[in-house]
Parts: structure tokens; sequence; C-alpha cells
């Protein structure tokens, strides 16, 4: 989640959130929070098609499921701790739709695991059938003998 979606979910400034991240770097390391290079930046502006009035002078912070929990802990406004405990809760549900979805894939794996064997062995009887020698079938029905 970006610094400015986070302040605006907790109520407050976007540089105020800024300054606590700033005043307890230490409990943010790189997997908890990171800032967006330029052209990450960028490519999310063209994306979301904001404009560029106003704008920001500094990149943005993104922040891991880990580093909105740490955040949690430097913002203790009531709104910052109810809005926090529906992020952890959206994080839990988005794992839970993720966790479904492995789930779910190791199945049709399987099934095509399954089915691709399946196959494999109806071509291999195909095969052995096309290569087996047989000998030629005596005519079925009536023939018809034509005097000379």
């Amino acid at each position: 989640m970006l610094d400015f979606d986070l302040a605006e979910m907790y109520q407050i400034d976007t540089k105020r959130l800024k300054e606590q991240v700033k005043r307890n770097i230490k409990r943010f390391p790189s997997d908890f929070m990171f800032q967006l290079s330029n052209v990450e930046f960028e490519s999310l502006r063209s994306q979301i098609a904001t404009s560029n009035r106003g704008g920001n002078r500094y990149l943005p912070f993104a922040f891991t499921e880990q580093g909105v929990a740490m955040l949690s802990g430097l913002l203790n406004t009531d709104t910052a701790i109810q809005v926090n405990i529906a992020i952890m809760r959206a994080f839990v549900a988005i794992r839970h739709y993720a966790l479904g979805y492995a789930v779910l894939n190791k199945k049709l794996e399987e099934y095509m695991v399954d089915n691709d064997m399946r196959i494999a062995e109806i071509l291999d009887i195909i095969t052995e059938m096309n290569t087996i020698k047989s000998k030629p079938l005596n005519p079925i029905g009536y023939t018809v003998k034509i005097e000379k």
C-alpha cells in the first residue's frame, strides 16, 4: 500500500505519516517498506490515470503487510487503529483467497497429469496396433464367380 493511500485512510497528512516513518526508520526494513523509483511511480501514475497537478515532491513509500502492521504502532489515533484492523483483515482475506487458488491449482495440475497419462496410454496402444502385422482377412459376404 502506498503512503498517500494509507494517510488518506488514517485521515492524516501524508507528510505527517512520512515524518513518523522517518523518525522510526529502524522499524521499517526493506521487506516492510521501500520507496518507489521514478520509473515505478510514473508507471503507476499512468495506470491509475492521476493528474500531475500539484504532484508529490518526494517519491512515495510502499508498505507491505508487515510494514502496515508496524505503522499501526506509530499512529495511535482511534481512526488509525480502526483502519489498521480493517487493513489487517483485508490482508488475511487475500491470503485465504490465494491459498484457495493454490489448492485449486494443485488439483487442476493433478487432473492434467492423470489425463495426460491416460492419453499417453491410449497413444501407446494405437501405436502398438499400427505396428502389428496382421494377416489379410478373408472377405466376408458372397463372392461371384465369373465364368470365362
